[in-house]
């Protein structure tokens, strides 16, 4: 039996609908609900439901009983995730989950100084946890979903000419979402991933420059990248009324490609896919065609 956390979000459904088409029977899939109402379409699928959240001690040993794999999908309640992270570790070796794949984060500087340091905090430490915990597991270093690529981009670059992010000279390899959990379908249906932590990146990174070039090219129009400096940035979005919370991690996520955090290449989620993951220069010429 295998269990998929976070179940009715973008990563967890992608997964469950990856499993069923490699052939997994959905009531060998089980996918953990905060209340039935959300999972009417799971249903329907046959796909068994448990009800339970990661603040519930009681209701996830209740979801977790003759699970096998488990897929803890990172939560995000920043402030109170890691305590609920190790709440689904202590629940799932207490009723005898066999593996965990834990979905973490792509980073280079692991100490306080990180620009990322309000994500990472939880993620490191639930690795620690889940790795002193003596259950098999398989952690995924996400790099950043290409599918957030147009938020730094911006909503209306066609339109502005102009990407205006504090990234200055750095690089990102970003991968889309529906690979990455491609991959995780993967990994929960076949051996030889027990214990292992994987670079899930893409095969190049790219810089904004560079990538203001490709969106010149694709759409015609000549796009400039200006990199502010982060205060100047959070200034702008707040501007443009977006709360605090979102403006303080676009712009950490900004800083830390700045200095690196998300530069990483490596063959990892290829290797698993058996194919090229789809590029950042392809996403873009689909996604800003003229």
């Amino acid at each position: 039996m295998i269990l998929i956390t976070g179940a009715t979000g973008n990563f967890g459904s992608a997964t469950l609908n990856f499993l069923v088409e490699k052939g997994i029977q959905p009531n060998k899939i089980k996918a953990l609900v905060r209340n039935e109402a959300s999972a009417t379409a799971l249903l329907e699928r046959g796909i068994g439901i448990a009800i339970g959240s990661y603040d519930d001690y009681t209701s996830l040993m209740k979801a977790f009983r003759g699970v096998d794999q488990l897929l803890l999908v990172s939560g995000n309640d920043i402030e109170n995730r890691l305590q609920q992270h190790v709440n689904v570790i202590n629940a799932a070796k207490e009723v005898g989950v066999k593996h965990i794949v834990y979905t973490s984060f792509q980073r280079k500087n692991e100490t306080p100084s990180s620009p990322l340091w309000m994500v990472a905090h939880s993620h490191l430490e639930t690795e620690k946890a889940l790795k002193e915990s003596g259950l098999t597991y398989t952690i995924l270093k996400n790099n950043l979903y290409m599918d957030f690529l147009p938020g730094f981009i911006g909503e209306h670059v066609l339109e502005n000419k102009t990407i205006y992010v504090p990234a200055e000279n750095g690089t990102i390899s970003a991968v889309l979402r529906s690979e990455m959990a491609e991959a995780v379908a993967i990994i929960l249906t076949t051996k030889g991933h027990e214990n292992k932590e994987y670079d899930f990146t893409n095969t190049e990174a790219l810089s904004y420059n560079e990538i203001a070039k490709i969106i010149s090219e694709t759409s015609g129009k000549s796009i400039a990248y200006v990199s502010p400096s982060a205060a100047e940035y959070q200034t702008t979005l707040k501007g443009l009324g977006l709360p605090d919370e979102a403006v303080g991690v676009f712009t950490s996520f900004a800083v830390g490609q700045a200095e690196g955090e998300l530069e990483k290449v490596s063959t990892d989620l290829e290797n698993i896919l058996q194919r090229k993951p789809v590029s950042v220069r392809s996403f873009l010429e689909k996604t800003y065609v003229s």
